[in-house]
């Protein structure tokens, strides 16, 4: 057990070793897209002569409690899929990389457990990111309003649990050619339908896609931050996330990590 931790935590300690060195190319790629987010909706529309089209009455601060939570559900998504799915498409290819981590001595489950975890620091790192974000870049600065840190932490860790396990998914599964790919067809679709822009519960009128977007995990994601960052906006019952985090984290991961057994041994 003492070699499965030490082995463990060295490839941990190995890859924190690589992202430290290219930790500006990392900030650029999990920050350019909420920035720019950020700065179109809630700086340049409220500050337009013709006003916010997206203020409504509650004018860019509310829209902008709206859009924190979303886009730090975006950051771990997108930060998530791209830590383990681009790696794996490179280390499974004709080099076979992935040979030599597999070398240590842990079982390969626990290799792609590892992978998993580390996507896991690396999306809770670019969802906190967005915060500061939302406090100088809009005109009117979004405050967090965390009234349940254990929510907030639960929430958090489970959301980047559950990215890492659909990008181990993507990258065993998926042909390393076929990624841009996959990513256009698959992760741009759910996130611009993961109520990110909006309140699931404003979905109340389009009846078929607010039932047909349960089927996104994203939107637990959205509406988890949401209950725990920005409580005054309307949000799903926390039980509700919660099962439903549980439940994707669970299928995904075991089919990630059954993918990743299957393309290490073939």
């Amino acid at each position: 057990m003492r070699i499965f931790f030490k082995a463990f935590l060295g490839l941990v300690l190995r890859d924190l070793r690589v992202l430290m060195r290219e930790f500006v190319p990392f900030l650029l790629r999990v920050g350019m897209q909420p920035l720019l987010f950020l700065f179109v909706f809630t700086y340049i529309l409220p500050n337009m002569s013709g006003g916010n089209p997206l203020g409504g009455q509650g004018g860019s601060a509310e829209f902008g409690e709206i859009l924190l939570p979303g886009l730090m559900a975006v950051a771990i998504m997108f930060s998530g899929i791209a830590a383990v799915a681009l790696p794996l498409s490179s280390e499974f290819g004709i080099t076979r990389e992935i040979d030599d981590r597999v070398m240590c001595p842990l079982p390969l489950w626990a290799v792609a457990l590892e992978k998993i975890c580390f996507s896991a620091i690396q999306s809770m790192m670019a969802a906190l990111l967005v915060i500061p974000m939302a406090l100088y870049v809009p005109s009117h600065p979004v405050q967090a309003h965390v009234t349940n840190w254990f929510l907030f932490v639960l929430v958090l860790a489970a959301s980047s649990l559950l990215a890492g396990a659909l990008g181990l998914l993507i990258g065993s599964s998926v042909n390393p050619k076929q990624i841009g790919l996959v990513f256009s067809i698959l992760v741009v679709p759910i996130t611009f339908l993961g109520c990110v822009y909006y309140p699931w519960a404003w979905l109340s009128s389009i009846r078929w896609l607010q039932f047909g977007v349960l089927f996104n995990p994203i939107v637990y994601m959205s509406e988890g931050l949401r209950a725990a960052v920005t409580p005054g906006i309307s949000h799903m019952p926390w039980w509700a996330i919660g099962v439903a985090l549980m439940f994707f984290l669970a299928v995904l991961g075991h089919l990630g990590i059954r993918g990743f057994l299957r393309r290490v041994l073939s």
